[in-house]
């Protein structure tokens, strides 16, 4: 029963994590489209700097930088599950 309790509270902490970071990431990467685009484009029409940063952040939704956040749920269970087996084996 503490191995579920353990699983869920895991699980609800990683997850909070993961949504940070996330929206940690999503907010970098949405200033950094906006700098490029002033410094590009001094003085031009806003509607389309909104389109250009929505064009990069498409990008960045399909990107490989974006699936690296997944490793938050996968690093902390392998390091757990591997402390538990080094434990129960030796």
């Amino acid at each position: 029963m503490a191995f579920i309790k353990l699983a869920i509270v895991g699980f609800l902490v990683l997850t909070v994590i993961f949504l940070s970071v996330s929206a940690y990431s999503r907010s970098v990467r949405r200033e950094r489209l906006e700098k490029r685009w002033a410094e590009e484009n001094p003085g031009a029409d806003l509607a389309e700097r909104d389109a250009y940063v929505e064009a990069g952040m498409e990008k960045y939704f399909s990107g490989f930088r974006r699936r690296l956040i997944v490793l938050v749920y996968v690093v902390p269970v392998v390091v757990v599950g591997l402390i538990v087996w080094l434990t129960n084996t030796n």
